[in-house]
């Protein structure tokens, strides 16, 4: 593998270590900006769950312009995004602010999900594209836990220690924003708009032996799609791609892993931690997240996507089930929750976690990839908002709220099961341009 295709892919993923800070961040300043601003149950989650809306429409809007004006444009439009509202959340003394850059921000963390993997499947040699999507994934999961452990080692800071904990984020976001100058357009994106030398020349850069066949293959898919639809999504051709990443997406928030993510140091006080005990035990999440997404990224090339998802799914329905059993047994002796918390951290890191964007960036033909990533991205993010939205509603108004929330979960996972043993094709060690012959109902 070239090492310009595995440069590239760093410098894109870390637009997903920015997507994981910002997600996993708030958790450590939720309780203060609610003490601040004294909100209601209902206002303090719609304040939280902000970001997540704006994710929403940040998935929805960005195929468009990574279209029209390539993925490298976009992914720079999005360090800035990155930069400016991390500041702006830090520095405000207005909620109002506070909401519409929580808003603003989750644009780009919702465009970053759609434009990242999509650009990285794009340069990625077939061998290694799992790999290469994956480091995205890595990287969301390394922007989770330096959060959680820069909450933990900000929370003396005082009053303003909230302030700290989202300010931090502009650092990164700088980097991300200098470094993305530096990457070449996706070929795939320069044939489509007949910059065919360009094209042929990243080609070659990111190790393709023999750019000009290279090039040709995806042109004869281009074609291939536009006699399928042109380049609309929702024709029956593309019904199969269309329900695997809209079930998938779904899946990935049915499990409860953002619901945890925002909420892990609540979680953590319902069992009697003192508040700094929950945002250490936050942080072990947050380990457990990385190295079980470094060990997926090792395997899952060789295993296959469908493999681990089969894995993750057995994991996650019986450590969702105990965390569940022991809110209604109300049993917190020897932090039992923290350890059922990781086990299904640990499973949905290796499955879920990091087959998500690889797959979805996968199974669409490169005439509809960003309208199918926008797809696959914008059912995350709706599910993300809507269970983020109404987790501390019902953990706040109901006494059995947590036993309730995670037996649902647990259900949840029993049906992803079936949805990969039945109904999830394989994808690994197959060129983008296999994966849509396969794909395509003709």
């Amino acid at each position: 593998m070239k090492s310009s295709a595995l440069r590239n892919a760093w410098v894109a993923a870390l637009g997903g270590f920015l997507f994981g800070f910002d997600t996993a961040v708030i958790s450590g300043v939720e309780k203060s900006i609610q003490g601040l601003w004294q909100l209601s149950d209902v206002a303090h989650g719609f304040t939280v769950s902000a970001a997540l809306w704006g994710t929403v429409l940040g998935s929805l809007v960005a195929g468009w312009p990574a279209e029209k004006f390539g993925r490298r444009r976009v992914l720079q439009l999005i360090g800035l995004l990155y930069l400016v509202t991390s500041l702006v959340t830090a520095l405000t003394s207005s909620w109002t602010a506070f909401v519409m850059f929580r808003f603003l921000g989750g644009i780009g963390v919702g465009a970053s999900s759609v434009v990242g993997p999509m650009y990285i499947s794009e340069i990625a040699p077939a061998a290694r594209r799992g790999r290469l999507v994956a480091l995205f994934q890595f990287n969301v999961v390394c922007g989770i836990l330096v959060a959680f452990l820069s909450n933990y080692l900000l929370y003396d800071l005082g009053e303003m220690a909230w302030r700290w904990m989202l300010g931090v984020q502009a650092l990164p976001s700088f980097v991300f924003l200098v470094l993305v100058f530096f990457v070449p357009e996706s070929p795939r994106w320069l044939l489509k708009a007949k910059r065919d030398q360009e094209a042929e020349k990243v080609l070659g850069e990111i190790g393709e032996e023999n750019p000009r066949d290279a090039a040709l293959r995806i042109r004869t898919s281009l074609k291939e799609g536009a006699r399928v639809g042109r380049e609309s999504l929702f024709v029956p051709a593309y019904r199969k791609p269309i329900f695997l990443a809209v079930a998938l997406a779904m899946f990935n928030q049915l499990a409860g892993i953002n619901a945890i993510m925002y909420y892990a140091p609540r979680i953590f006080e319902l069992t009697g931690l003192a508040k700094d005990a929950s945002l250490l035990q936050s942080t072990s999440i947050g380990l457990t997240n990385l190295l079980f997404t470094l060990l997926a990224i090792s395997v899952i090339d060789k295993f296959g996507r469908k493999t681990l998802m089969i894995i993750g799914s057995l994991g996650m329905i019986v450590t969702l089930g105990l965390v569940s059993y022991t809110f209604f047994a109300k049993d917190f002796s020897g932090l039992n929750v923290m350890f059922y918390l990781i086990g299904f951290i640990a499973f949905f890191a290796f499955s879920q976690g990091s087959v998500i964007w690889v797959y979805i960036s996968e199974i669409f033909p490169n005439q509809v990839r960003a309208k199918g990533q926008t797809l696959g991205s914008c059912t995350h993010w709706i599910m993300a908002a809507l269970i983020s939205w109404a987790f501390p509603i019902l953990i706040e108004r109901s006494a059995m709220g947590g036993a309730y929330a995670f037996a649902f979960f647990s259900a949840m996972m029993v049906m992803q099961l079936f949805f990969a043993w039945r109904m999830m094709p394989e994808t690994k060690g197959q060129s983008l341009e296999q994966i849509q012959s396969g794909m395509i109902a003709h």
